[in-house]
């Protein structure tokens, strides 16, 4: 195939760009009051997919699709991260930028990726993505590597696999790599008529590639395309992860099973969501120094959604994106994923609030004005053991006259777990609801984040988690605990707001 060649410059020239773009409005952004406070964000302009999460060298690296020319998605860069935490973010050059013939398309550029350690050097695995002459997009896969974990050289030799193999289409992406034995092995994303799969390679060295067959597949039920896989093993079984195109509110979705290295192919037995909420997407893993399976994902999703409108109204604000807090991935005695919060994010725990044993009536206001706050973590668990409620949950983001505020509530009768936002600020919409696996009689917990415009919800210990964009006016900052149709027991309360991690 003949790749295109007009208008390359180097990737050096690439990246001082990029970098030169980011410095003239960064400072701008950094004063806007609706910038996250402990979730990663970009420096300024677009981001999208987390990228080649790693623990390298005793730090944690995160790397991002992003757009530094405007915020709106465009030619993928590769921007970057490093922390010794994973809660305060020190800014890095970006990584990678379009500039050779297998990456160079203005609306493709430096796609999606991994980054693994290969004998110390880091080693960044992504999709490039062009445009040929007769207008066919071509997606493969590439390599570039870095002594100093900063500055990053394109491989000679790409891309690293060509194209897609005859299991596969153009749609071919979003590569995730690790070691097994002496080999190194790939997942790729692709489809084929209009079924998601999940492509395995394998290699010795990282550069050639012998294809190993379909890892596994939509059953029809699963999506037409299945971007940004994840495999890796937990607690002596698989699990693979990805973003289903096609499958409406269910952003990402989980298998576990069992993998044969011997034929290439996963047998999985057990399916769920990673998070129920409208705004969770590509979610990554890697395992940390801790020996913890760690995720992070992208807090927004594509425009299949049908309350599709925009990606939130920051974009005006010079910048839209942000990543999620970083989730422990655990398997549960019954097969089944949990997801909590890591731990580190207590460290940003500042005043604190505790009630016990409090009754919630209709129309109580039972919080302190003072718990009120734009970022704040709270813990709660309800008695429900003589519950007379018919309805519980909680009041957030709500304004001093209740005409801006996010609903969550629990529905006692079907154990329907809603999160309405129609409220929320004039932009939002939607309400995405969960049943909640658990009986009456048992005491109903939950663990809540709140960031200036996102609400990460953890429930059925930490089986069902639900993530929301919001974006309330500033001053919209009151919160309370209700009730309907009768009472309920509020066993506990632990509110803490959090102080900022830039």
């Amino acid at each position: 195939m003949k790749l295109p060649t007009k208008g390359m410059i180097s990737h050096r020239e690439a990246l001082l760009k990029a970098e030169h773009s980011i410095a003239k409005i960064k400072e701008t952004v950094s004063k806007d009051l609706s910038r996250q406070k402990y979730h990663f964000m970009a420096p300024a302009y677009w981001i999208n997919d987390p990228n080649g999460l790693i623990f390298y060298k005793g730090e944690y690296h995160l790397f991002y699709q992003h757009y530094p020319y405007g915020s709106r998605w465009g030619a993928m860069h590769w921007g970057h991260a490093k922390s010794k935490d994973l809660i305060h973010w020190e800014h890095l050059p970006i990584a990678l930028a379009p500039s050779e013939p297998y990456d160079l398309h203005d609306r493709g550029g430096c796609f999606s990726g991994c980054a693994v350690d290969d004998n110390g050097v880091l080693t960044l695995l992504y999709t490039g993505t062009i445009l040929i002459e007769d207008g066919q997009v071509i997606q493969t896969q590439c390599l570039a590597t870095s002594e100093d974990g900063i500055t990053f050289e394109k491989f000679e030799g790409n891309p690293v696999i060509p194209g897609p193999p005859e299991d596969g289409s153009v749609d071919f992406r979003d590569p995730k790599v690790w070691k097994h034995g002496e080999l190194w092995y790939m997942v790729v994303g692709s489809r084929k008529d209009n079924t998601g799969k999940a492509l395995l390679y394998k290699s010795p060295d990282l550069r050639a590639w012998e294809y190993g067959g379909v890892l596994a597949e939509s059953d029809g039920t699963m999506g037409y395309m299945w971007e940004c896989p994840d495999f890796f093993p937990l607690g002596g079984r698989h699990v693979l992860m990805f973003s289903p195109m096609g499958m409406g509110n269910r952003t990402t979705i989980y298998l576990v099973g069992d993998m044969d290295y011997e034929t290439g192919k996963f047998t999985w037995d057990t399916m769920g969501d990673i998070d129920h909420g409208y705004e969770y997407y590509a979610p990554q893993s890697f395992l940390d120094g801790k020996g913890r399976r760690v995720i992070i994902a992208w807090l927004n999703a594509w425009d299949w959604m049908p309350w599709f409108k925009d990606f939130g109204p920051t974009e005006k604000n010079h910048w839209c994106g942000a990543m999620s807090a970083p989730r422990t991935v655990e398997l549960d005695t019954d097969g089944r994923l949990r997801f909590a919060p890591v731990e580190e994010l207590k460290v940003l725990r500042r005043e604190h609030v505790r009630l016990e044993n409090t009754i919630i009536s209709p129309g109580a206001d039972v919080l302190p004005k003072y718990a009120a706050s734009d970022c704040v973590e709270i813990i709660a668990e309800f008695q429900l053991a003589g519950c007379t409620a018919e309805e519980i949950g909680f009041v957030l983001r709500s304004s001093t006259d209740g005409t801006q505020r996010t609903m969550l509530v629990y529905h006692l009768p079907t154990n329907e777990l809603r999160f309405d936002r129609n409220q929320s600020d004039g932009w939002s919409e939607g309400v995405p609801s969960v049943i909640l696996e658990r009986s009456g009689e048992e005491s109903l917990k939950f663990h809540i984040f709140i960031d200036t415009c996102v609400v990460e919800v953890y429930t059925d210990h930490y089986r069902t988690v639900m993530t929301n964009n919001i974006y309330p006016d500033p001053g919209s900052i009151h919160m309370e605990v209700f009730s309907t149709g009768g009472q309920v027991t509020l066993s506990s309360i632990d509110i803490w707001k959090l102080c900022s991690a830039w």
